[in-house]
C-alpha cells in the first residue's frame, strides 16, 4: 500500500517541478494555460498507465472465461481509455500536489485487493454478483454521461447533470464502492476489508477536493442545490 503513495508521490512532484520551472522562466496569461496543458497530457498518461495496467491484467483472465461481469469490467474500463483520447483540455485543473497523490492512489488502490480468497461468502453469492454488476453498470452509465470530461485529478471540464447524476452528485463512486461491498461480501478478508476501506477513505476525500474547485462554477452550484447528495441518498 505504502509503495503507490510512494510511487504516486515521486510522480506528482516531478509534474510539478516540472510545472514550477515553466513559471520561473515565463510569466502571464500564455504561462497558466501552458502549465495547465502539461498537468492535463501528465494526467491523461497517469490514467491510461493505471487503466491499462488493469484491462491487460483482465484480459489474461478473461481468455478462459467470458462471462457478464468480465464483459462489464472491460466496458468499464475500456470507456475511459476511448474518452482519454478524444478528451477536453482543461484550463481548470488542481495544481495542488495532494489533491493528485489522493486521485493516483484512490484509483490504484484497488488493483491491490486480493482476488483468490478462501472461505464461505458473507452472503448468498447470487446477492454478492448482483451488487457487484449493478455497481458496474451505475460507473459505466457515470462515465458514459461524463464522456470527454472524465478525469481522475480535481478539475473543471464542465457539470453533468443528466442520467445517474440526477440522483446523486458523484455516481461514478458509488458505483465503486456498490462493487467492492458486493466483491468484499463475495471474497471477505481482513486485507480486503482494510483496503478498500482505505479506499473509500481517499474516495469521499476526492469527493470533497473536486467540489471545492467545481463550486467556484455557479452552474455546479445550482446543480449541486438540486442534487443534494454527494453519494448516498439521504445519508452523504
Amino acid at each position: 500500500m505504502s509503495s503507490i503513495f510512494k510511487i504516486a508521490r515521486r510522480g506528482t512532484l516531478k509534474i510539478f517541478e516540472a510545472a514550477n520551472t515553466v513559471t520561473a522562466s515565463e510569466s502571464g496569461a500564455a504561462n497558466g494555460v501552458r502549465t495547465a496543458i502539461a498537468l492535463d497530457i501528465a494526467e491523461r498518461a497517469i490514467i491510461i498507465a493505471i487503466y491499462a495496467h488493469f484491462f491487460l491484467g483482465l484480459l489474461s483472465v478473461s481468455a478462459h472465461s467470458l462471462q457478464l461481469g468480465n464483459l462489464l469490467l472491460f466496458l468499464s474500463e475500456g470507456v475511459p481509455i476511448f474518452y482519454l483520447v478524444i478528451r477536453r483540455f482543461s484550463t481548470n485543473i488542481s495544481r495542488n500536489p495532494f489533491d493528485w497523490v489522493v486521485a493516483i492512489a484512490g484509483s490504484s488502490l484497488s488493483l491491490l485487493i486480493n482476488q483468490q480468497v478462501a472461505g464461505h461468502s458473507l452472503a448468498p453469492v447470487y446477492v454478492c454478483n448482483f451488487i457487484m454488476l449493478a455497481g458496474m453498470c451505475v460507473q459505466i452509465a457515470a462515465k458514459i454521461v461524463l464522456g470527454r470530461s472524465f478525469g481522475i485529478v480535481a478539475a473543471n471540464r464542465g457539470v453533468e447533470s443528466t442520467g445517474p447524476y440526477r440522483f446523486v452528485r458523484h455516481p461514478m463512486y458509488l458505483g465503486y464502492t456498490m462493487t467492492h461491498i458486493g466483491f468484499l461480501l463475495l471474497r471477505p478478508s481482513w486485507q480486503n476489508a482494510a483496503l478498500y476501506v482505505f479506499s473509500f477513505a481517499l474516495q469521499v476525500s476526492r469527493i470533497l477536493r473536486e467540489e471545492n474547485i467545481l463550486s467556484r462554477d455557479p452552474a455546479y452550484s445550482a446543480f449541486a442545490a438540486r442534487v443534494r447528495y454527494r453519494l448516498v441518498p439521504g445519508v452523504f
